[in-house]
């Protein structure tokens, strides 16, 4: 039988890797096949996102000098899009080779985030969408909503902080993700991501196990 595509979306530091552990673990304990995996990949467009986002590798940043649009991002939302892409069909581990396998695969992050973090106005939402409608929308999406003071006091304890972890970005995903996912069709469960972890976690596998029986 196939298996479920279930996706984890929040801005950075919402607890969406907290999250998709523990339901990992409930799920192999009920006796599930579970792949944990997020977006940037550990593919080797994947790589390359995480050396941007490190410093390692220099991007041009800037206005574009065509149509205004930020360089930076725009970038960004094209090598996601081709890492998204290599995630879901890749013949190594991609996730419609392991959902083919009866797997329940589980990502932190999907096409939203590029909706949530590419996108400064109306303009860069259709560019965004554009690279990514071909994509498939998974069984579930999870969206923690953070507000974006807890997320800055989570992040500031971390040791190393990327390219997107600022007050003003985060501030835009937020909103970008309130507007996405108001309008959003599919299988979605929105919850508060101040509330306890466990709390939050037991309404999370609640709703996992409905979506299994459809």
């Amino acid at each position: 039988m196939k298996g479920k595509f279930i996706v984890f979306e929040g801005i950075d530091g919402s607890g969406t890797s907290t999250q998709s552990e523990l339901l990992k673990k409930a799920l192999i304990a009920k006796g599930k096949l579970v792949h944990l995996t997020c977006e940037p990949s550990n593919g080797p467009i994947g790589d390359l996102i995480r050396q941007i986002f490190k410093g390692r590798v220099a991007m041009p940043k800037g206005t574009n000098p065509v149509d205004s649009a930020d360089l930076f991002d725009e970038q960004m939302a094209y090598l996601f899009a081709a890492d998204r892409h290599d995630h879901l069909y890749n013949a190594v581990d991609g996730v419609y080779n392991l959902l083919n396998k009866g797997y329940t695969v589980i990502s932190t992050r999907y096409f939203f985030s590029s909706y949530a973090y590419h996108c400064n106005d109306a303009t860069d939402l259709t560019f965004v969408e554009s690279l990514n409608k071909k994509f498939p929308n998974p069984d579930l999406v999870i969206y923690l909503d953070n507000p974006i003071d807890v997320s800055e006091d989570r992040i500031n304890q971390r040791v190393f902080k990327d390219e997107y972890e600022n007050n003003k970005k985060l501030a835009q995903a937020r909103n970008n993700y309130q507007s996405t996912f108001s309008t959003y069709t599919g299988n979605l469960l929105i919850l508060n991501a101040t509330d306890d972890v466990y709390s939050i976690h037991q309404k999370i596998l609640e709703r996992t196990e409905l979506s299994f029986e459809n």
